[in-house]
């Protein structure tokens, strides 16, 4: 079970994870052992997500989501596969958690009387600065 917030918990079968070869240093260890962690989640399919948490998951995450739905997350920073594990599920809960916050709604709001003023104030001035600038007529 991995404890994303206190509302959500995704089941361990909800995520796959696969292993590759992992870029970068680690001498002639890295060549033979497969650190690198694939981690792919779905969450179209996934029932612990609720329907609104899931329209912002893929919305944020639109750059990881294949044709299928299906959110893929890729760690190889560390040599340990392990911590790589550790890693991808990390991001994976980062993501879920920035979309189980619900938008701030937007309030409309009206300048007041005096912005509204100073705003016409300076298109005067403006247009003064710029009129002087004109050749005069004869």
């Amino acid at each position: 079970m991995i404890r994303v917030t206190h509302e959500i918990t995704l089941a361990d079968q909800d995520v796959e994870l696969d292993f590759t070869r992992s870029p970068g240093p680690g001498g002639q260890h890295v060549n033979t052992t497969d650190s690198a962690v694939q981690l792919r989640f779905d969450p179209v399919h996934c029932p612990a997500l609720p329907a609104p948490v899931r329209v912002r998951l893929l919305a944020l995450a639109r750059g990881r989501v294949d044709r299928e739905g299906a959110l893929h997350i890729t760690a190889h920073r560390h040599r340990s596969r392990q911590q790589n594990i550790e890693d991808a599920i990390s991001r994976l809960c980062e993501l879920i958690r920035a979309a189980a916050v619900p938008p701030k709604k937007r309030r409309s709001t009206t300048p007041t009387r005096a912005a509204k003023e100073r705003r016409l104030e300076q298109k005067r001035r403006r247009s003064e600065t710029k009129s002087r600038r004109q050749v005069p007529d004869d």
